[in-house]
Parts: C-alpha cells; structure tokens; sequence
C-alpha cells in the first residue's frame, strides 16, 4: 500500500478508517491523508534516529520501554482487580465513611424535595385533584398515581432530592423572580402559564453550603470506597506477586 524506506503501511492498516456511508472521493481523500500523514512521521523518527544525539536517542529509548512496561502492568493489574474486587458497598459501611467525613459533603448547590402536576387550567375535578394533592395521603396518592394520564406532565416522588436548577428547567412559569418561593419548605405554589396550571408542593429543602444528605452523595461515596478498597487491593497483588515470584526463585536478588 505504502512504504517509507524498511516500513511498510499495509490495506489491513487503514481498512477500519473507512466507515459505510463514505462517498467514494471521501474514502479516497481520508485514506490518501492518512497515508502522507503517516509517511511524514516515518519520515520525520527517520530523520531523527540519523540525527539526533546518540545519548537523546537512548533516552527516549528508556522512556518507550518504561512506558511499554507500565501499560503492560497497569491492564495486568486491572485484570486482576476486576477478577478480585468487590464492588458492592453496604449502608452500614457507606454511613460509616458519611459519618467519618461529614464535614467534606457540603453543598454547592440548592437541594429540594417536590411533588407538582401540571394540568389543563379548565380540567374537570381540578379543585378536587388541587385538596388531594396538598393532602397527599396514602389515598390520595393512589388516586393521583390513576389519574395521572390526565396530567401533562407530573411528579409525585417527593422523597427525592433534586436540585433546584433543574427544577427550573422542567417547570416553565418558575422564574429568578419567583425562585426563592422553591426554597421555603413545606410551601405549596401554584403557577399559570400557555401550558396550564401547575400545583407544586415542597416537601423539604436543603440550601448551599449546608451538609449533603447521605441518599445524595451515596453514589460518590460508594466509588471513594471502591477506589479506595482497589488500591489496597493492588498493594496486596503486587505484594504476593512479588513473593510468589521470590519463592519459585524466578524473581532473585544478588548481592
């Protein structure tokens, strides 16, 4: 296909740059710029080797191999670790490192808990969807949870904490104006707009910089435990691999 001086670019090396869906002149023109491309930096580690100082050329010489070296270790390490590693976290040890590192987890942002439903401002039973969504019994919930195919969009999980930004997102009417409404707990508001009319109620609120609740930031704490749980994971490998390694004499030390 293409050789520069003893190296040689074969159909098999370029076959996967070409994807279905190419003209014909798109294929030829990506493939021909892949060619010079490569035919320049062949040209350019040619010119190098013959020119450079012999003691800048060893040194890179070290540093490929080292680097070669490493990527070998690390997905041989990753191997074993994806083998060996557990990565489930229970709430007793989630709640322990919560509570041993309370004071990191603060917020950055305006946390809330809501339910809302927005309907058609003229909707049959409005009154009566409005008194059983602000009472929100067991009942009441039920009964909503069957209707909701009337609601043109709605939300009646209250127990989780969302941001308050996205709630502005989704619900129109809600502006910087009438924004702080969302941060005052147990508050219901009630908006119109083209859409409809929107019922919303905050269930409970937690402002900036105060302490992230555990049901929030467990995601995160769950990947510090695993990573953390991984590296001491890695040290034990590479300590049985080097003891395994001395015991079978393939790994010695000469005085």
């Amino acid at each position: 296909m293409a050789k520069v001086n003893e190296v040689y670019l074969y159909q098999n090396d370029i076959e996967k740059l070409v994807s279905e869906g190419l003209s014909k002149e798109d294929s030829t023109a990506l493939v021909n710029n892949y060619i010079n491309r490569w035919a320049t930096q062949q040209l350019l580690v040619d010119g190098a080797k013959r020119n450079l100082p012999e003691t800048q050329l060893l040194n890179f010489e070290t540093l490929v191999e080292k680097y070669k070296n490493e990527l070998y270790a690390n997905a041989y390490l990753e191997a074993l670790v994806a083998k060996n590693i557990d990565t489930s976290v229970s709430r007793v040890e989630a709640e322990a490192y919560y509570k041993a590192h309370e004071s990191v987890f603060k917020l950055n942002e305006d946390l809330i808990k809501l339910r809302y439903i927005n309907i058609e401002e003229n909707a049959l039973s409005v009154d009566e969807i409005e008194k059983k969504f602000k009472r929100f019994e067991a009942d009441d919930k039920r009964e909503l949870d069957s209707i909701a195919i009337q609601f043109k969009s709605y939300s009646l999980n209250d127990s989780v904490w969302v941001k308050v930004d996205q709630v502005v997102d989704k619900i129109p009417p809600i502006t910087a104006e009438n924004r702080s409404q969302l941060l005052k707990k147990t508050n219901f508001i009630q908006l119109k707009d083209s859409l409809g009319l929107y019922l919303i109620y905050i269930n409970d609120v937690l402002l900036r910089n105060s302490t992230a609740p555990i049901e929030y930031v467990r995601p995160t704490i769950d990947k510090i435990v695993i990573n953390k749980r991984k590296l001491e994971l890695i040290k034990e490998l590479e300590k049985d691999i080097t003891k395994d390694a001395t015991k079978n004499k393939s790994f010695e030390i000469y005085n």
